[in-house]
């Protein structure tokens, strides 16, 4: 008993494992678009189809009754008006009034016609006789003295549907019926349905393959996503989705390939601040570990003299960790915290702190009367940098100008100096990152300055550009575009910066 007991058991848990894989088998998200579409028009089809159906049987059960009541119509007229044909009077004996009737009146398609006396039954050349001689019918349409109307079965044959009319010739009594065979008519339906049916069934068939190349083509993107998600990796982000169209499916490859952008420039973002950071670093680091190997402990002056120098290359590092990482946080979306700024004051605001970087000869050359949607803080931070180069590069008479303007959609913000200028092959590689001038001036420095400025600049969907030349000066022009401000959002008062 325990080992079938065990036995059922690792039976169930066999059954369970396979119905788990079975409902983890991946579903075709194409074979289930088409499923549902052929679902649908099949119920649709099916819905049209019984509903025509039941319309056309009612139509017909209408038509029927119609020849029916016609039929009786005509024969009670036949009653009112018919005369015997021998002599030109009235019928005498009942047989002779329906042999009449039944000679004169001839049935439609799917009719027949009957007459029934208590001896014998009458119907016209060609008739049903099988039919008119059957005694269960008989009884039925001969069972009341009332017009009736009603359905019938016989054996062997489909539904009949009839109508009675009894008849009384003085004291012979009879029955006048009316039979419509609404078999035929019911078949030819029927089978118009069937051809129907298999018409639907090959319509479905053309729907299915022609869903399933649609389904395919439309389904594509998001095949092509998965593929380019599979494929993608840490070092490898240049896959894009060829895309075709502009249906959502469309947009969401589009959405994909931007986000795969975005990506892309974080970890190129992320490798280069690596790339800098230890390129920048290693080189402090290595004087001062080299000092220190070399450092006297027991003399007092040698030890005062590096621990100046660890200071110094200390500050310098810091300087340099701070300037990349305003450069890595460019990128990223919440760089900017942008404000309605006065460009008028924001002019005044740098000179004041220009001031202090140096004895020169600082003025305004010219101030905006303008307001604009930006970071007043980061245009600050970018024009202070370039005014420190202006002192950098510059002598104590030399003059350093500070200025703005606004024009039509665009506001201009620049530093110029009276310095030995920058040579022509140099004015774009200066805003690169670790690069400088070959000036006959070498100042201090990361080498990150003007990067940050060309950073702060195009974060605000602008531009940077540098007029000099050697021996004229350096003219740095920030150009940002000028964002319409809403009247209601206008400040009233001075804004912090």
């Amino acid at each position: 008993m325990r080992g079938i007991g065990s036995g059922e058991d690792e039976g169930s848990a066999v059954s369970g494992r396979l119905g788990q894989a079975l409902s983890n088998l991946p579903r075709s998200v194409r074979a289930r678009i088409l499923a549902w579409v052929l679902l649908l028009a099949a119920v649709g089809m099916a819905g049209a189809a019984g509903t025509a159906y039941v319309l056309e049987r009612q139509r017909i059960d209408v038509r029927i009754e119609q020849a029916l009541q016609q039929e009786v119509s005509e024969f009670a007229e036949f009653r009112r008006s018919a005369v015997d044909p021998r002599d030109g009077g009235q019928f005498t004996t009942l047989e002779r009034m329906f042999e009449i009737a039944l000679r004169r009146n001839v049935a439609d398609h799917h009719q027949t016609l009957a007459a029934y006396l208590p001896t014998k039954t009458l119907s016209p050349v060609g008739g049903t006789l099988a039919l008119h001689s059957d005694p269960a019918f008989r009884e039925l349409v001969t069972g009341s003295r009332q017009a009736t109307s009603g359905s019938y079965r016989p054996p062997d044959a489909g539904e009949i549907r009839y109508s009675t009319v009894p008849v009384q010739l003085g004291d012979a009594r009879g029955t006048f019926v009316v039979v419509y065979f609404t078999a035929p008519e019911r078949s030819e339906l029927t089978e118009v349905f069937q051809i129907y049916s298999v018409v639907a069934v090959a319509a479905l068939a053309v729907i299915a393959l022609a869903g399933w190349l649609a389904a395919g083509r439309l389904l594509r993107p998001i095949r092509d996503v998965r593929q380019t998600a599979q494929q993608i990796s840490q070092t490898d982000l240049v896959r894009r989705i060829v895309v075709h169209g502009n249906d959502d499916v469309s947009s969401l490859a589009r959405t994909f390939n931007a986000m795969l952008d975005r990506l892309e420039e974080a970890f190129a973002t992320q490798r280069r601040f690596l790339d800098e950071a230890g390129h920048e670093l290693r080189t402090p680091i290595t004087i001062v570990r080299g000092h220190l190997e070399l450092m006297n402990p027991r003399d007092a002056e040698e030890t005062e003299e590096v621990r100046e120098l660890l200071l110094d290359e200390l500050d310098r590092m810091s300087r340099s960790v701070e300037d990349l990482i305003v450069l890595a946080k460019a990128e990223r979306p919440d760089f900017l915290r942008t404000d309605v700024v006065d460009i008028g004051r924001l002019t005044d605001v740098v000179l004041d702190k220009a001031r202090a970087l140096g004895d020169r000869s600082w003025r305004i050359d010219q101030r905006a009367d303008a307001w604009v949607v930006a970071d007043g803080q980061r245009l600050t931070q970018a024009l202070v940098q370039l005014a420190e180069n202006a002192v950098k590069f510059t002598r104590p008479s030399d003059q350093v100008t500070i200025g703005s303007s606004a024009d039509g959609d665009t506001v201009r913000l620049w530093v110029r100096d009276s310095g030995p200028g920058i040579a022509p092959e140099d004015t774009e590689r200066i805003f690169e990152r670790f690069q400088r001038g070959h000036s006959v001036i070498r100042a201090d420095g990361s080498g990150l300055g003007l990067a940050i400025v060309r950073a702060i600049v195009e974060a605000h969907g602008g531009s940077v550009e540098v007029e000099s030349g050697p021996g004229r000066g350096a003219n740095f022009v920030l150009r940002i575009p000028r964002v319409a401000v809403p009247a209601w959002t206008a400040p009233t008062e001075e804004v912090a910066l």
